[in-house]
């Protein structure tokens, strides 16, 4: 599903631009996950990363002042739930980590690519089994966007 809701001429979305928009992330039950509205728009250059593919991919050939609401499949999303990404670790190694331990905690592991977040997602006996996919994996979801403005970046 892509609406259009609105569209002007100009420069479009591509390569060598910087955008600025405003943003919706929601699941397709219409839940919120995320928004810039109400605050300050987001601005980035296209393909600087700060935007997963799928998402730059459905922004691509958009114009200044036009509006769409874009669905965006898990695969070009977040992508999928990768079940050996659900560990069950000792509870004893997250005790200097956390004071309680209860479903739904977001904790913080070292690893050698940087800082890896999981979420706790079932407490047992001796083992707490950990959630390291990203938590809109797996799921499908609309990204509303309105584009701000578009400007050529300039090669220095």
């Amino acid at each position: 599903m892509t609406q259009i809701i609105a569209r002007s001429s100009g420069l479009p979305i591509g390569p060598g631009t910087k955008i600025t928009l405003h943003f919706s992330i929601l699941l397709t039950s219409g839940e919120m996950i995320d928004s810039t509205r109400g605050n300050e728009p987001a601005s980035f250059e296209f393909g600087d990363g700060n935007i997963g593919p799928g998402f730059e991919k459905a922004l691509t050939g958009m114009y200044k002042g036009e509006e769409r609401k874009i669905s965006i499949p898990f695969m070009s999303g977040f992508g999928d739930r990768i079940l050996d990404n659900v560990r069950r670790m000792d509870r004893k190694d997250l005790s200097g980590k956390v004071k309680t331990l209860e479903p739904g905690l977001v904790v913080s592991f070292s690893s050698p690519e940087g800082e890896l977040f999981g979420v706790i997602t079932q407490i047992l006996k001796d083992k707490v089994e950990v959630d390291f996919n990203h938590p809109l994996a797996g799921k499908d979801l609309i990204f509303d966007v309105s584009i701000i403005d578009v400007e050529k970046l300039q090669v220095s």
